[in-house]
């Protein structure tokens, strides 16, 4: 029997659709694809807007000195922002003649992994996604492919492992990562039966939460697929991302999906308890 966490706090109202969540220097940062901005969320609920770029999606993640990389799909390219608030071009990503870039993991040495998902949603007849790696230098080359619908996306505590969720697979796909940020041995590190991954996070215990917009809930599960609990949301449950330290809680960016052109604002962040603290990257 999986384990239930309840009492919910809804800390933010008003998101015209919020997507990928990062816990970073003890404020939440996520996305808000329909205003096309960048909000720093705090844990009181004050938040401030750090970033605007007109692109839907527009993933984030942050380099390991603590810039701001953000994919803007719309250009075909990854933006950071530098200290001085100003957004430079970090790398452009290839050309692609359909299919959105999506999310955005980066590692401990500055490799940002970031996915396509191979085809245009929700029109598009359905292709396999792939993951490309930018380097620091920004060099880009594909390391993944044959993915469907790539979502999500989690580095494991020891750096070693990268984790993509697949929407249309159902399950939670693992590459080993090599000493030159390429990827090599695919596997099923859980299946996740009826569910619809979207965004992950890895907690210090090792497992991953996920995120399913469908079944409204974030699901907590072992590698092997093993159910350890969930939150369930009264809308769309888009992304998860998880504190550090002490007294962990799992922060949900969710709202109803009314598909890729949504703008009502009917989006929340939701706060709840949760057993492990955040480990890894995002």
């Amino acid at each position: 029997m999986r384990a239930v966490y309840p009492h919910m706090t809804v800390l933010m109202e008003g998101i015209a659709f919020g997507e990928s969540p990062r816990w970073h220097d003890g404020r939440l940062w996520f996305s808000d694809w329909g205003a096309h901005q960048v909000i720093a969320l705090d844990p009181d609920g004050s938040h401030e807007v750090v970033a605007s770029v007109p692109s839907f999606p527009m993933c984030i993640d942050f380099l390991p000195d603590g810039r701001l990389l953000v994919v803007d799909s719309a250009q075909r390219r990854l933006l950071r922002r530098e200290p001085d608030g100003s957004m430079v071009t970090h790398a452009e990503l290839p050309p692609v003649s359909q299919g959105a870039w999506n999310d955005i993991v980066v590692d401990e040495r500055g490799n940002a992994y970031v996915n396509n998902i191979g085809f245009d949603f929700p029109e598009g007849e359905f292709a396999p996604g792939f993951v490309v790696l930018v380097t620091p230098e920004g060099a880009v080359r594909r390391v993944a492919e044959d993915l469907a619908f790539p979502n999500g996306m989690a580095i494991t505590a020891d750096g070693r492992t990268l984790i993509v969720a697949e929407s249309y697979g159902n399950r939670l796909t693992a590459y080993d990562i090599g000493p030159d940020g390429d990827l090599a041995n695919p596997r099923v590190w859980a299946d996740a039966g009826d569910d619809h991954p979207d965004g992950i996070c890895v907690d210090a215990e090792g497992a991953v939460w996920y995120a399913d917009v469908g079944n409204r809930h974030c699901v907590r599960v072992s590698e092997g697929g093993d159910v350890l609990g969930a939150v369930d949301l009264d809308r769309g449950a888009f992304a998860c991302a998880l504190t550090r330290g002490d007294r962990p809680q799992l922060y949900v960016v969710g709202q109803e999906w009314g598909g890729p052109e949504t703008t009502e604002p009917n989006g929340q962040v939701v706060v709840f308890p949760a057993p492990a603290p955040g480990a890894g990257r995002p």
